[in-house]
């Protein structure tokens, strides 16, 4: 019982975490390019990662988990970028509560399969988690614009990326968290670069700073956390409480912007907190 009360509470710290990154970097976005202010925080975090390694001299782990660190930092970054050309395409909603639901849902699968059949309650509590995670990311817009095909698609892409990202994510913390959590950063760094390169945004390259290392630090705390959680408990307990972060995004935004939840949002939080509950049995 210890150890699911645990890996949910630090699920949770882990969801604010990245609720708040991503309010910062939302905030940040409407004044600089958001792929700018993504990579600038990498690569700030990336400084700290490495300098805190080195500095407590930790030990490196095997290649076996470095590679899959690395991998995990790569595909996650790409999946991010494409998860804002999906919402660049169209009408949000959907795409986002898409994208929202199948990164939750690809570790539950796996961990079905890696850790067995949850409890009957931690299966109740996966369940409300998930339909959680649909109403508060869901915002349905009537008589707004059609979501595009192409942009569920790649929607579904980036969550399968985003899901498989924290399925790679605990296979490297048997190696540590230091230096995972440093491979999966430079990894990171590199693919944001590339997408930079690929894809280089419009208008002038400045003012994404301070809302990259902001952001960037949340993000890192978040990853942290999540594979502790992880380190504790069931993968798919931690997925899916950590996959509630758009709740704390929405909460920063009623507290600090005015821009109030709706019903169906404050109904899926509501249902997220019965979840966390039964998942800490």
């Amino acid at each position: 019982m210890y150890a699911s009360g645990a890996s949910a509470g630090l699920g949770l710290i882990s969801a604010a975490s990245w609720g708040g990154s991503d309010f910062v970097g939302g905030v940040g976005a409407k004044r600089a390019p958001a792929l700018l202010i993504v990579a600038s925080g990498h690569i700030f975090t990336l400084l700290l990662l490495i300098a805190y390694c080195l500095g407590t001299h930790q030990a490196v782990p095997s290649s076996h988990y470095l590679l899959f660190a690395l991998l995990g930092g790569f595909e996650g970054s790409i999946a991010l970028a494409i998860f804002y050309r999906a919402l660049a395409m169209g009408a949000m909603g959907l795409t986002a509560a898409l994208t929202g639901l199948l990164t939750a849902l690809v570790p539950v699968i796996f961990s079905l399969f890696q850790d067995g059949l949850p409890s009957a309650l931690t299966a109740a509590g996966l369940a409300l988690g998930l339909v959680a995670i649909w109403m508060i990311t869901h915002v349905p817009t009537a008589n707004g614009p059609a979501t595009p095909a192409k942009a569920l698609l790649l929607g579904g892409l980036a969550g399968v990326g985003f899901g498989t990202q924290l399925i790679l994510f605990k296979v490297a913390s048997g190696g540590g968290l230091p230096w995972a959590m440093t491979s999966a950063r430079a990894a990171g760094s590199v693919a944001m670069i590339l997408c930079l390169l690929v894809m280089p945004p419009k208008g002038a390259w400045r003012g994404f700073w301070l809302a990259g290392i902001v952001a960037g630090t949340l993000d890192t705390v978040g990853n942290l956390f999540y594979i502790r959680a992880t380190q504790l408990g069931r993968l798919d307990v931690a997925a899916v409480v950590c996959s509630l972060y758009p709740a704390g995004t929405i909460l920063l935004a009623a507290i600090v912007l005015h821009e109030w939840p709706t019903r169906r949002q404050l109904g899926g939080m509501a249902l997220a907190l019965i979840a966390v509950m039964l998942l800490s049995v």
